[in-house]
């Protein structure tokens, strides 16, 4: 049950967004401790681990990022449910995942966002600081007991120190993981390594020698043994990302970030201009330049990536949990019953042997508008609550105990009987997304291990077994800009990223002759790389003064 909202997404031009983002105020009262006036329906006495309810009954918006493989529903479990153990209902405003970022965008920009905005990535609440049109959340942790409980006991302030901007602040409650949780890898399939003798590849150089003994081994002229998909709308998003924090990289691909930290010299440095980005397109160059890896896989779709492993054109394409069970291994038990393929635990590159995922998600801004409410305290506890407290964490996974989940005598979650989801019971008549509203993106974040790693299959769980031995890779400093350096560092950024992106599928590709390196990184100068990073080593120094 939920309470249908009047809120218009507001359709404006570009121009909009940008005027909206930099019309900001001087002031900023949202570090006013004064909140007698705003705790209306708020509990008095909460602290971690309590169940949250108002005291009366409260409204409060949210952003709902809606996927198309499991709508929205006013009639799911989780709204009623939610509402018997709270005392809350949401307003939600739907935006379409297609559009969700843009939406989010214009209606921040408009000032109509809702109070609660989730599914944002940190980094991307830095476009609105400067607007005021967010709170700056760290001023209110005290009203949030069980995050604050969860960053003390897990030792979460080095992560959470690199969500902080110049003011020191941070304005983004982030989903919080104990443990690293890296799910991206790639699939392979193992049928055929028996057939070849092969072992399962635990670097990249013997993933290069797999894949040429798997070349030799079938000798139609049209297949690839590595043919990848996630290259929408990045080119081999996927691929890119884990081999560059394999090179020691903070990230590329679909997560290409400008600046990577070198830990042992303590220095920050341009991630596209490094040797080790040179190093891992010299890598890839030779795999498609020895056709081991597909060409075609840095523009195709992921049905097409799809359909050539499913016809034996390929053997290996990236994956994670979700896409290996619902997706590849489904097409090709179609096509051959008999062929195994598996999620590979990521190999290793010259960074070591490490985890490369850090401990922050995906989380929620809060609009500024919500400081003003009168409801704002019992809305900061209940989005504590929900998305921090283990019985909130528990209750947006699984649902209700009873109906969607049962526990055995160890306390271990199972589905109910007649529910599925992630294929674990296909002939289910009911799902735990689809028909319940549960484990759902918008509310279902990070947590303890065997809480997020409860839907995984004991294959998966090895493979979690596998990462979390590994180092946890070295948590980058934060480097905020003031609002005259985001400003400025905005203009330069998109250059520099779409150049980077051009400039390595040409040398992927073989478009571009590795040799002309140099003149690539005079082309990036041009760009105002050196500036950029001028800024940042400014940026970097003055946090490290004023905050250490």
């Amino acid at each position: 049950m939920f309470a249908r909202s009047r809120r218009r997404v507001a359709i404006a031009a570009a121009g909009l967004l940008t005027l909206s983002l930099v019309a900001c105020s001087e002031g900023d009262d949202s570090s006013d401790s004064d909140l007698s006036a705003n705790r209306v329906g708020a509990m008095g006495d909460y602290k971690a681990g309590d169940q949250f309810k108002a005291t009366e009954a409260v409204k409060f918006s949210v952003l709902y990022n809606n996927h198309p493989n499991y709508p929205l529903k006013e009639d799911w479990l989780f709204w009623t449910e939610l509402n018997k153990r709270t005392n809350v209902t949401f307003e939600p405003v739907a935006v379409p995942l297609s559009d969700y970022e843009q939406k989010r965008s214009l209606l921040i920009g408009a000032g109509d966002a809702p109070f609660i905005i989730p599914k944002t990535y940190p980094g991307q609440e830095d476009a609105y600081v400067s607007s005021g049109a967010i709170l700056p959340v760290s001023d209110y942790l005290d009203l949030m007991p069980n995050l604050q409980d969860k960053i003390s006991k897990w030792s979460l302030q080095p992560e959470i120190n690199t969500l902080r901007q110049a003011d020191g602040k941070f304005y983004l409650l982030p989903g919080v993981h104990e443990k690293p949780w890296h799910d991206y890898s790639l699939a392979m399939r193992t049928d055929i390594l028996e057939q070849l003798n092969l072992e399962v590849p635990k670097t990249w150089d013997e993933l290069y020698t797999v894949l040429k003994a798997m070349k030799a081994s079938n000798p139609d002229p049209s297949f690839y043994p590595f043919s990848d998909r996630f290259s929408k709308p990045n080119p081999a998003g996927n691929l890119l990302n884990v081999l560059a924090m394999s090179y020691g990289l903070e990230g590329a691909g679909w997560n290409f970030q400008h600046i990577s930290w070198d830990a042992n010299a303590k220095k920050l440095f341009y991630t596209g201009a490094s040797e080790q980005y040179k190093q891992m397109l010299t890598y890839l160059n030779k795999l498609v330049k020895e056709k081991l890896l597909d060409p075609e896989s840095f523009t195709q779709t992921d049905d097409n990536a799809r359909q050539k492993l499913t016809n034996g054109k390929s053997y290996v394409i990236s994956a994670n949990a979700q896409t290996l069970v619902n997706e590849n291994r489904p097409d090709l038990a179609k096509t051959n019953p008999k062929a195994t393929l598996t999620k590979i635990p990521l190999p290793i590159g010259p960074a070591g042997e490490i985890n490369p995922t850090l401990r922050l998600e995906n989380g929620i801004m809060i609009s500024k508008s919500a400081r003003d409410s009168k409801n704002f305290v019992a809305m900061m506890q209940l989005v504590d609550w929900l998305w921090y407290s283990d019985a909130g964490q528990e209750f947006a996974r699984w649902g209700v105990e009873g109906t969607t989940f049962t526990k055995d005598g160890s306390g271990k979650h199972q589905l109910a009987p007649d529910v599925n989801v992630i294929g674990l019971r296909p002939n289910a008549p009911k799902h735990l997304q689809k028909d319940f509203g549960f484990y759902n993106g918008i509310f279902a974040y990070a947590g303890k291990p065997e809480l997020v790693q409860s839907f995984f299959s004991p294959e998966e769980q090895e493979f979690q077994k596998v990462m979390n031995a590994r180092t946890p890779r070295v948590v980058p400093p934060p480097y905020p800009f003031t609002d005259e350096e985001r400003e400025q560092v905005s203009l330069w950024e998109t250059p520099l990223k779409d150049f980077v992106y051009q400039a390595a599928l040409q040398f992927i590709l073989g478009q571009r002759d590795l040799a002309q390196w140099d003149a690539y990184l005079a082309e990036l100068k041009a760009k105002n790389m050196d500036s950029y990073m001028d800024l940042v080593t400014k940026a970097y120094e003055r946090y490290q003064k004023e905050h250490g």
